[in-house]
């Protein structure tokens, strides 16, 4: 088995950054170092276009499990490391490619890339060389330059040769700015964690707020969202849940409005909590699980009205998807088997049997007069339980 003693992170985007770029970099490196805490000894190192992080003894798998997780790497490659002697790299590049014929591989190509120029062969010349000493010591092995099964990675630099051959995707994406903070509206269902996941995706630290409607919906519903919450924790770190309490507004909604329009209504009055618990915890924007068309409150026609209540910027990551392709990210993203667990959250539970498709404006607000709505945010607002939902597993959730 080869000794695999280092582990190769691509930027990818962040490498097509200008003068911030430093800043992102800077965040990869500390999320990296977040989720490699329980590895101890691996050193870190950062150039232009790539971290390196040394195992000193430790197997790759589990590491690289833990990196996946970090938005902000392309590409993941595990490889040795020689010295700037060719006969090393030819010999070590064997190594790889015996490893690889084990795993079934019939074809292969060499890769050699030379930014330090004070190496003095050619990465030609090197393609050729390493190339050849291969087929020379193997049976049952061609050259294929167009679609190899394997791909020999050879990467010249000031510290040394890095020779790879297994390469996986990283979760893309950019690294978590803790200064960019947005609410994360989060149901039971299948569709708002996966808008959670994008958003983190794209450099932003997320906050979650749920509405728990006791006795209709169980405490078995608020379990299922503080695990869903977990989940997110593994990709961005820990995560405040704000659980909102909004039986009353529910009551009330069911008992004074129109049905046609409770659903309208009740989204008008989560936007609302949502965007105090923002100003009060200085997020930017509002993050939601809506895909245009799926649902009667999904239609644009009601997303101009729900947004009505809100000055804040309502972000919607699933709003070109199908139920299809969410459902793909979700259980991509190890949400789903808990998504689907049968515990009814606040929005199903008074589900109307006809809701309002096309709601307007000046209804929605007419109907409004007959509650004291001003009243009803400030007593849920008041009311709000946070909870601090860890990263790691073995340490206890905070209650503030």
């Amino acid at each position: 088995m080869v000794m695999y003693d280092h582990i190769i992170l691509r930027y990818g985007e962040i490498a097509l950054k200008g003068k911030n770029r430093k800043g992102f970099v800077n965040s990869l490196k500390k999320r990296v170092k977040k989720v490699t805490t329980d590895f101890q000894d691996l050193i870190v190192t950062q150039s232009f276009d790539r971290m390196v992080i040394k195992l000193n003894g430790h197997e790759p798998e589990p590491v690289l499990a833990k990196l996946k997780t970090v938005f902000g790497i392309h590409k993941l490659s595990v490889a040795i490391r020689a010295d700037h002697d060719l006969e090393e790299i030819k010999e070590k590049s064997l190594e790889l490619i015996r490893n690889q014929q084990m795993n079934g591989i019939k074809t292969f190509k060499v890769t050699v890339k030379r930014p330090y120029k004070q190496f003095p062969h050619r990465s030609q010349d090197m393609n050729r060389e390493i190339g050849g000493y291969v087929l020379r010591n193997t049976e049952d092995l061609t050259v294929d330059v167009h679609n190899p099964d394997s791909e020999l990675r050879v990467e010249i630099k000031s510290d040394g040769a890095f020779i790879s051959c297994d390469h996986s995707e990283g979760a893309g994406g950019l690294p978590t700015n803790q200064d960019n903070k947005v609410m994360l509206m989060l149901s039971g269902g299948i569709d708002s964690p996966v808008a959670g996941y994008l958003t983190m995706k794209r450099g932003v630290k997320v906050e979650a707020v749920h509405f728990h409607s006791p006795p209709f919906t169980s405490e078995r519903s608020r379990q299922k969202v503080e695990d869903l919450t977990r989940v997110l924790a593994q990709y961005g770190g820990d995560i405040r849940l704000h659980i909102v309490p909004f039986t009353n507004i529910q009551k009330m909604i069911h008992k004074e409005m129109p049905d046609n329009y409770s659903m309208t209504i009740m989204r008008r009055m989560m936007m609302r909590i949502t965007e105090r618990i923002a100003e009060q915890t200085g997020a930017l924007a509002i993050t939601t699980g809506e895909s245009l068309g799926q649902v009667a409150s999904q239609t644009i026609q009601s997303m101009n009205t729900i947004n009505e209540v809100t000055n804040y910027p309502v972000l919607r990551p699933l709003i070109s998807m199908d139920k299809i392709e969410i459902m793909d990210i979700s259980r991509a993203i190890d949400t789903y088997d808990i998504s689907i667990r049968p515990y009814e959250d606040c929005c199903t539970v008074f589900l109307p049997e006809a809701p309002k498709t096309r709601p307007k404006r000046e209804h929605a607000n007419k109907f409004e007069k007959y509650m004291p709505v001003d009243e009803l945010v400030e007593e849920a607002v008041a009311g709000v339980e946070t909870i601090i939902i860890k990263e790691k597993e073995d340490e206890f959730n905070d209650l503030l």
